[in-house]
């Protein structure tokens, strides 16, 4: 990972925990049932956190913007667990960007959903990032996309299931 996107990962990280507070992290975690850590920042704090990493770090090209939602997807540290705010920043950071995402960045997205833990981080993931990104693409990509949606509609983890209903508007299988 390149330093512009080690710095853009910390910058955002940072920005996230100072404007937290401790009662919306206890309310959160409790919502979450414990899954997510959190820092109690507000989804405007998100928002605002990520507009101002785009202004900082100009010119993220396509490997910057899916290296850094990977990174803050990720846990902040060893032995740390995900953090619900970060996670929402890089789906804020995807739904920015999606102009950039290829087809191929499905399978980065598909992880991004069986760890999310929640619908909070899954709907959005999928409808202002995957339904933009699938409506996007043409020909052989399109035709690639679809056989993901497909093996994504029976896939055994209810939330691959869930974002392939909400991607293609077809309801769910009950399996």
């Amino acid at each position: 990972m390149n330093q512009t996107v080690q710095d853009a990962a910390r910058f955002i990280d940072t920005t996230l925990q100072n404007e937290g507070t401790w009662y919306r992290s206890e309310e959160v975690e409790s919502r979450l049932g414990g899954a997510l850590s959190s820092y109690g920042a507000s989804v405007g704090a998100v928002r605002g956190t990520i507009r101002d990493a785009g202004t900082k770090f100009k010119g993220l090209a396509h490997d910057d913007v899916t290296a850094l939602a990977s990174q803050l997807w990720g846990q902040p540290g060893p032995g740390r667990r995900a953090v619900y705010e970060r996670r929402l920043a890089a789906v804020v950071l995807l739904q920015s960007r999606v102009a950039l995402l290829r087809h191929s960045d499905l399978t980065r997205l598909e992880g991004f959903i069986r760890s999310a833990h929640t619908a909070e981080l899954v709907d959005p993931l999928t409808a202002d990032v995957v339904v933009p990104l699938l409506a996007a693409l043409e020909g052989a990509d399109r035709q690639r996309a679809g056989v993901v949606m497909a093996r994504w509609s029976r896939d055994p983890d209810r939330w691959v299931r869930h974002a392939a209903a909400l991607a293609t508007g077809t309801p769910a299988p009950t399996t």
